[in-house]
């Protein structure tokens, strides 16, 4: 049988020239700036590092740790993880050739990817435990279990994409790491600070033995997964080369709106939905709107990740990330929250016709459509806010979550209506470099209304919850709602 190699000199031979030294000078020189780069950022990092022992720090820091591994594992299962580009999947794939070798450039990737992600789950390690003494120990040993838990997690997505009850391991694997993360930010309130102390302050000879037991269960688990790459099903790799694909595209054309319609026709496409009645109440353009919520209701999976969520803003703020960034997670996870409601609001705009066939007038339609993304958005806000209060971060913030409803559903149909991205607009130079126009307006379509809307509630953040702010701010939310809902569309 043919070897890979051979195969693919001939393809690289007939379809561009051979690297001079030039082209491996240029690499080396890119990636020396790479380091040179990345090299000041890993500094501070280091030099951040407390060496005192904050418990309720280290239990919401090692929450977030898992939080973050269990996204990362879920995004692997539901992309693949191991695909091949076009032309292999073409006909490399389907072709005799060892498949281990086939998939040989795709591994080295995520490879290079795990290493990446665990040498930062390493430093966060670190920074949320503290080190009261032996730092550079203690770095190794943090960087090598974060290295240990990303190889380690990626190839058992790889055994996964291979094989049912290994996809069934990862899954429970997930819901450990779920556990784990909630069980991590109840102990960082105070039930049981005093593990968290004894965690943090082990000698670093427990945290070496630590590191070298997990180091030596993901060689084990690399080992197995590079032995069961030879026999993956070649369906599951044309699969994941598919799904890399759509994700490339999106990304090169910076629209990751594909994805989720992808991720949502895939969800649907195979399942068999039962009929239900129509309530006899429903007219009109709430009739029409009525679809989004049947479809919200049959994932309750969906909702229970969005319940979940509220707690990250909290644990984020206990890490010390500071107002910023707790306000930034909080606007990131109403945004995000509230456009799941809005999926009809997609579907009309990007498809004229069928509005005017719906028989609603489209300032009806729109009001009708944002009663759900308002009703997710504030319901989250209030749980977020309500996390920050308990955990001593926020005040009474927690009344504005309710308050800020009317605002989200503006902001998230805004998002789901937005156009793709004018690639065509200028580019505006700035003292952090040349900023592209298009897809920063593109980024900030959706969360520039959503912000105007909740400006009485972020001035409560800085100064103090009062009545007037209160006041304003269901006054100023309803109103920019009411305001976004009246003005006329373009056809």
């Amino acid at each position: 049988m043919t070897g890979v190699a051979p195969v693919r000199a001939f393809v690289r031979v007939r379809t561009r020239r051979r690297r001079s030294w030039s082209d491996r000078y240029v690499t080396l020189l890119s990636l020396g700036l790479l380091v040179m780069l990345v090299s000041p950022a890993v500094g501070r990092a280091v030099a951040a590092v407390p060496t005192g022992v904050d418990p309720a720090r280290a239990g919401a820091g090692l929450a977030l740790i898992a939080l973050v591994l269990a996204v990362a594992l879920t995004l692997a299962r539901v992309v693949g993880p191991v695909g091949a580009s076009a032309a292999d999947a073409a006909w490399l794939v389907l072709s005799p050739l060892p498949r281990r070798g086939v998939l040989a450039p795709a591994l080295l990737v995520l490879a290079l990817v795990c290493a990446v992600v665990g040498a930062c789950l390493g430093l966060a390690l670190l920074g949320a435990v503290g080190a009261p003494d032996a730092l550079t120990l203690r770095l190794f040993v943090s960087v090598v279990m974060g290295l240990s838990w990303t190889l380690g997690g990626m190839a058992v997505t790889v055994l996964a994409q291979a094989s049912q009850a290994w996809d069934d391991r990862l899954a429970a694997v997930l819901v450990v790491l779920v556990v784990a993360a909630l069980a991590m930010a109840v102990t960082s309130l105070g039930p049981g600070q005093g593990a968290l102390t004894a965690l943090a302050t082990a000698p670093p000879a427990a945290w070496a033995s630590a590191a070298s037991g997990s180091a030596a269960a993901a060689m084990g688990l690399v080992w197995r997964a590079w032995t069961r790459v030879a026999r993956i099903p070649a369906r599951a790799v044309l699969a994941a080369s598919a799904r890399t694909e759509l994700a490339s595209g999106a990304f090169v054309a910076m629209d990751p709106g594909t994805l989720t319609w992808v991720a949502e026709d895939a969800h649907w496409r195979s399942r068999t939905l039962r009929s239900c009645a129509w309530p006899s109440w429903l007219r009109g353009a709430a009739a029409v709107a009525w679809p989004d919520w049947l479809r919200l209701a049959r994932r309750p999976g969906l909702l229970a990740l969005m319940a979940g969520a509220a707690v990250l803003p909290p644990l984020t703020a206990r890490v010390g990330g500071g107002m910023p960034v707790t306000l930034t997670v909080l606007a990131a996870g109403a945004m995000a929250v509230a456009a799941t409601g809005t999926t009809g609001a997609r579907r009309d705009a990007g498809d004229a016709s069928l509005v005017r066939l719906l028989g609603a007038g489209p300032r009806a339609l729109l009001a009708a459509r944002a009663v759900l993304p308002a009703l997710l958005g504030g319901a989250w806000l209030t749980l977020a806010l309500a996390g920050l209060d308990l955990a001593g971060h926020g005040g009474l913030l927690w009344p504005f979550g309710l308050l800020c409803a009317p605002a989200l559903a503006a902001g998230g149909l805004r998002l789901a209506r937005r156009r793709p991205v004018e690639h065509s607009m200028p580019v505006l130079d700035s003292p952090l470099g040349p900023v592209p126009l298009g897809p920063l307006v593109w980024a900030l379509t959706g969360a520039d209304i959503a912000i105007l809307g909740c400006l009485p509630a972020l001035v409560a953040c800085t100064t103090g919850v009062t009545g007037p702010l209160l006041a304003a701010q269901a006054v100023w939310a309803a109103a920019v709602l009411a305001a976004y809902c009246a003005a006329p569309r373009r056809a």
